[in-house]
């Protein structure tokens, strides 16, 4: 049986039922504003705990696992550089020849990722090597690049590793083009000025348009680098062959002295 206090209770809780019922509309919202006013502390406790949880799950998590997350990270944010440089220099070559019928589509080049394993004292601003052989797919002439810009192109492949020759170096000769003028031109520069990361470049024309700051992309032609990968940019520009030609110097974009991790280009 039910105590008198029970009845009591009941009464209370059917009168203040009945009271909030029959509250006018602005009074209700204001309660109803003063009541979730009341519960927001322990919301706020319930979204800190959580927090904690999260921090505290993260600081149990192995060193080892948190450094290849964040190399996996880096990775991934490399490959989406690379692929937004080719985005850019895609969407100009179609604006210009939009209007033509029949042409070839552009190769889908997929990035792979490889370790600089190796180079030779007296040769270091010539070839590496890097730990991608046969058994991962390489193949002589595979295109190396990184995000900043294109490093050469594989030269020799054994089966764990492959001997990568650098761009600028007289194995590695290179067709690129001005991307402001598009003036071509082929870097095959004396191997003696990679050591200060320029490049001497020679266009087929005498070509007083480019400047300084120009940016230097390769052209695609002789089969071996993809159109549109960057190279570096103009520090300075000479007529030679009694102005006949121009030559420049380009400092490259990818920094040859730092390498670590490249990417080969498969298609």
């Amino acid at each position: 049986m039910f105590k008198r206090s029970h009845y009591i209770a009941l009464a209370f809780c059917a009168l203040v039922l009945l009271v909030l019922l029959n509250l006018p509309s602005g009074a209700s919202s204001r309660l109803k504003l003063a009541v979730g006013g009341f519960f927001l502390p322990l919301f706020g406790l319930s979204t800190a705990a959580e927090s904690f949880v999260d921090r505290a799950s993260y600081q149990l998590l192995p060193r080892q696992t948190l450094i290849s997350e964040l190399r996996r990270l880096e990775a991934d944010n490399a490959r989406l550089r690379f692929h937004a440089t080719q985005a850019d220099d895609a969407l100009a070559e179609n604006n210009r020849i939009r209007t033509q019928l029949g042409l070839l589509p552009r190769g889908p080049w997929k990035p792979r990722p490889a370790r600089i394993v190796g180079r030779d004292p007296s040769t270091w601003w010539r070839t590496m090597l890097i730990d991608y052989g046969s058994r991962d797919g390489a193949q002589v002439n595979q295109p190396v690049v990184t995000a900043e810009g294109l490093v050469g192109r594989i030269a020799v492949v054994a089966h764990s590793h492959s001997q990568v020759a650098l761009v600028g170096d007289a194995a590695c000769g290179v067709a690129v083009l001005i991307a402001e003028t598009r003036d071509q031109g082929i870097i095959k520069g004396p191997q003696s000025t990679v050591e200060s990361g320029a490049l001497e470049m020679s266009t087929f024309q005498h070509s007083p348009q480019i400047l300084a700051g120009h940016t230097v992309v390769t052209s695609g032609d002789g089969g071996i680098f993809p159109k549109g990968l960057p190279v570096g940019k103009i520090i300075d520009t000479h007529p030679a062959n009694a102005g006949l030609f121009t030559t420049a110097r380009v400092r490259l974009g990818a920094n040859l002295n730092r390498l670590e991790e490249v990417w080969v280009l498969q298609q």
